[in-house]
């Protein structure tokens, strides 16, 4: 699949999705459970989501970054692919009024949503920008801490993400990524197929290259924090594929 074509795929579904207050069933996320059993299941704590507006959580996702980002009041935050707004919401409780927290999506939909929950809510230390992670709406080492969570496998071109997120962090700022990769080559018919793309599934990097991706871009002391593993089904050989959700902490 073509970039363009992609990102069209992803778009849409995720349109659907904030339209729909619901999450699609892809990845590692569970079917036929509600948005916040699945948030939990996660790792999300009961007690922080209990805390922020509801509606901005739609059980997705593969891990929690926020709660290993060590943030700090007064701290400046970006959300790549923010949805609508969980880990923004979340990380605005945590830097007070000072602060100031950033989430950036590619769904106008997505955006609107988050805006509309920030209004609804009194929230004064969050703000939403529609643009692409490729081409991120912020400026250059402005950002004090980058968080993500499942969206970085979205993008067709991930080595340009993370020279992005590079440009805008401080000095020894912090990227603090969950994601998805694999442990070896996805089956042709996974990687080209639209569904999957959405899914977070045909986007997967092998471990190695996707932190090699990091590295590249400039970051030191990458490590993987947490990893799980959990398989799909291959639905033309009636195989089961594996794959790693993973927490990466990187420093500029």
């Amino acid at each position: 699949m073509k970039e363009k074509e992609i990102k069209e795929v992803v778009k849409g579904r995720y349109a659907q999705i904030a339209k729909q207050d619901q999450a699609s069933c892809c990845s590692s996320c569970g079917c036929g459970v509600t948005p916040l059993v699945q948030a939990e299941t996660v790792g999300y704590l009961s007690k922080d989501l209990a805390d922020i507006p509801q509606e901005t959580v739609m059980g997705l996702g593969c891990g929690n970054p926020t709660a290993i980002a060590e943030l700090k009041t007064g701290d400046v935050v970006l959300d790549l692919g923010s949805g609508a707004g969980v880990d923004v919401f979340l990380a605005a409780n945590q830097i007070g009024p000072t602060g100031r927290a950033i989430g950036v999506d590619m769904t106008k939909e997505m955006v609107d949503k988050a805006e509309g929950i920030a209004r609804n809510y009194g929230y004064h230390n969050v703000e939403f920008r529609l643009g692409e992670m490729e081409k991120l709406p912020v400026e250059g080492e402005s950002v004090d801490v980058i968080i993500s969570n499942c969206v970085v496998n979205l993008s067709p071109d991930k080595s340009k993400v993370f020279q992005e997120t590079y440009r805008v962090l401080k000095q020894r700022g912090r990227l603090i990524v969950s994601d998805i990769v694999t442990e070896g080559a996805l089956p042709d018919e996974i990687k080209h197929d639209p569904d999957a793309w959405a899914c977070c599934i045909a986007g997967a990097l092998e471990q190695q290259e996707y932190l090699g991706r990091i590295r590249e871009a400039g970051f030191k002391d990458v490590k993987v924090v947490s990893s799980s593993e959990f398989y799909i089904e291959n639905k033309v050989n009636q195989t089961k594929e594996k794959l790693l959700s993973i927490t990466v902490k990187a420093y500029k």
